[in-house]
């Protein structure tokens, strides 16, 4: 039987929980078929385990090929090195550069067809920014990095799922006045279309359902609460039946995401960042899962932040991490076949 190639884990902001996950996760994973490795600072783990209490031997590999090895007894890591000691709930920017090291070397490896994907802790994009990185996030980032390697423009959309629910933002990370202002049809169209796609190559199904929220209330009432609905997002929608996509909408979002309507469809395209990651941070905040179609690797992420308030503490939940692994196995298996 062919070993499956492992996923890589990025180590994200050190000063977060992303070190507390990856070390939980590897207690609750060891046995799976598909071993993992992290991109990150060994002594950091180490020392991260010992002051949390956690049984994790740490074993440093030098290529993605011998996590496999050491996998069942110890946490495979890929060294990264910090510039500075890492103090839990203290980001610092002199740290960035192994941050986006440990980002870029985990999509050189998927890109290459080392690992069959990546799954990224999360970072802390204003200690980035600080250090000089202009991307918005991960998905930013990682669009750019594999545009370049690809030698042409690669779209991207960012996907939140968890068991029951998928949606995906049209504007991400803007203002609510910007995102109202940059909202347009030829953006709502590229985001069905990359959607549609990636619902079908990466989580097999054959005909996707997408639904399409409108932005007012009451999807405007006719116009009464606002245009966009028949000026933006209705002509959208007309491009993308051409298309011959299975899309409604535009439907309002206040019943948008009970567990009725949620039958309906397989994902819903969203105008606005919250109008996404409310609805399904409520309803599994703990095991939700980022997803970035359009790449051509298989990149997860849990769907949380770095929570400094309770880094080092012990209290950090491996769930979404756990899912995202999870669901990069899924669908690695999925292009395989």
């Amino acid at each position: 039987m062919t070993l499956l190639p492992p996923l890589a884990i990025t180590m994200g902001e050190p000063a977060g929980i992303g070190g507390e996950l990856s070390l939980k996760a590897w207690l609750a994973k060891r046995h799976a078929d598909r071993p993992f490795f992290v991109l990150d600072d060994a002594a950091r783990l180490t020392s991260l385990a010992r002051d949390l209490g956690l049984d994790v031997p740490v074993c440093e590999i030098s290529r993605p090929t011998e996590a496999r090895q050491c996998f069942s007894t110890a946490l495979p890591v890929l060294a990264v090195q910090l510039r500075a000691p890492a103090t839990p709930g203290r980001p610092d920017p002199v740290n960035a550069p192994a941050t986006l090291e440990a980002i870029e070397r985990a999509a050189g490896l998927a890109l290459a067809g080392d690992v069959a994907g990546m799954v990224t802790n999360p970072i802390q994009k204003k200690t980035l920014q600080d250090a000089g990185f202009r991307h918005p996030g991960h998905t930013e980032f990682l669009a750019e990095l594999a545009s370049r390697a690809m030698g042409k423009s690669v779209e991207v959309a960012m996907m939140l799922a968890c068991p029951g629910l998928r949606v995906i933002p049209v504007t991400i990370h803007l203002s609510l006045a910007e995102a109202v202002r940059t909202l347009d049809t030829a953006g709502i169209v590229r985001i069905g279309r990359i959607a549609a796609s990636g619902l079908t190559s990466l989580f097999g199904i054959a005909r996707p359902r997408l639904v399409v929220a409108a932005l007012n209330p009451h999807a405007g009432e006719q116009g009464t609460m606002g245009d966009e609905e028949q000026r933006t997002i209705k002509p959208a929608i007309e491009t993308l039946r051409r298309d011959g996509i299975d899309v409604c909408g535009p439907a309002p979002a206040d019943t948008l995401f009970h567990p009725a309507a949620r039958t309906t469809y397989d994902a819903a395209l969203c105008m606005y960042h919250d109008q996404a990651l409310i609805p399904i941070k409520t309803i599994d905040f703990a095991g939700g899962v980022n997803v970035t179609l359009g790449l051509p690797f298989v990149r997860t992420s849990p769907d949380h932040g770095t929570a400094l308030d309770i880094a080092g503490t012990g209290r950090a939940d491996p769930a979404s991490l756990i899912a995202a692994l999870a669901m990069a196995d899924d669908m690695a298996l999925r292009r395989q076949t």
